[in-house]
């Protein structure tokens, strides 16, 4: 039931994971930042390379000329910040040198398309964090596995496999799901990332039935703090395995129902937080505006209560 609960928080905050991919890098103050354009730039006169950031409309930065290997910055733009090359690997690269936390954010390569009418097509999003030289080492996800319940899987002959992913920076993260011999990407869900004080956590999770029961499922995970680069498999047993180890279940929830509790009781405080702001600051909306009815009768009609007061 608390699983369920958990799960319930979370699920107008859900979304599908089949999502475009979205790669991020990770740099620290000062340093500089790569990011190589993923688009098939053959028989192409100009790379174009632009900045999207929350709140505010995509701005290109400069685009490269490909005949003349030659960077043309956007007005305003002070020379020795960004800088485009062709590398050795012939892919278009774009620089930015001496990062700032002012540089995070979504950066894309876009080229013209002719052959669909003269389009402009846009690259892959590459997501730049500048975060402090200081964040530990080991910032990939920590996976913790729930198993469905005994009960499920005899009554229904359905089951729920849940990963939870934690203290993972930074916050963009790409979960799917598959059969172990199989490619393809089964129908899933999971909920938003959610920032815990420095970190990141997210879950996942699968409903599978009938045959499916009886064949393992993965839970793949894709970060950049990956070791060596790799995505996480999450190898999760079938039904026959979950079943005749039902004891090792019971211990492996009752070790945990602590930790899901500790998640729930956070998320509906989070929750409770934003919903308390927002109503406060209606209140005090609110508030003001009687405040401004009532001196502004007082001040053009001069009648009624402040008449009243003026009087006596």
């Amino acid at each position: 039931k608390l699983l369920a609960l958990f799960i319930f928080v979370f699920l107008r905050n859900v979304s599908s994971n089949m999502e475009g991919d979205k790669m991020s890098i990770t740099r620290a103050t000062g340093s500089s930042a790569v990011i190589p354009c993923d688009l098939p730039t053959q028989n192409k006169q100009y790379i174009h390379w632009y900045k999207f950031q929350e709140g505010t409309v995509p701005r290109r930065l400069l685009y490269y000329d490909v005949s003349y290997s030659k960077v043309v910055l956007e007005s305003g733009i002070s020379p020795g910040k960004y800088h485009g090359y062709e590398g050795t690997d012939k892919m278009y690269k774009f620089v930015i040198s001496n990062l700032q936390e002012s540089d995070s954010g979504v950066y894309r390569c876009a080229v013209w398309e002719k052959h669909i009418g003269w389009k402009k097509i846009f690259g892959k999003a590459t997501e730049l964090i500048v975060a402090p030289p200081d964040l530990d080492i080991d910032m990939s996800p920590k996976p913790t596995m729930f198993l469905p319940s005994i009960t499920e899987i005899k009554r229904e002959n359905t089951g729920t496999y849940l990963c939870l992913l934690e203290n993972f920076f930074p916050h963009v993260i790409k979960v799917y799901w598959r059969e172990k011999r199989g490619n393809r990407v089964l129908p899933s869900q999971q909920g938003n990332t959610v920032k815990t004080a420095d970190t990141y956590m997210k879950f996942s999770w699968l409903t599978v039935s009938g045959n499916s029961m009886d064949k393992e499922h993965i839970c793949i995970v894709k970060h950049e703090k990956n070791k060596r680069g790799d995505n996480q498999e999450i190898l999760f047993p079938p039904k026959e395995r979950i079943v005749t180890s039902s004891h090792h279940c019971v211990l492996t929830f009752q070790k945990n129902r602590q930790l899901i509790k500790g998640l729930l009781l956070d998320t509906l405080q989070l929750h409770l937080m934003n919903t308390s702001a927002y109503y406060t600051y209606l209140l005090l909306l609110i508030t003001s505006t009687v405040y401004l009815v009532i001196i502004t009768s007082c001040v053009f009609r001069r009648t009624g209560v402040c008449g009243i007061q003026k009087s006596s």
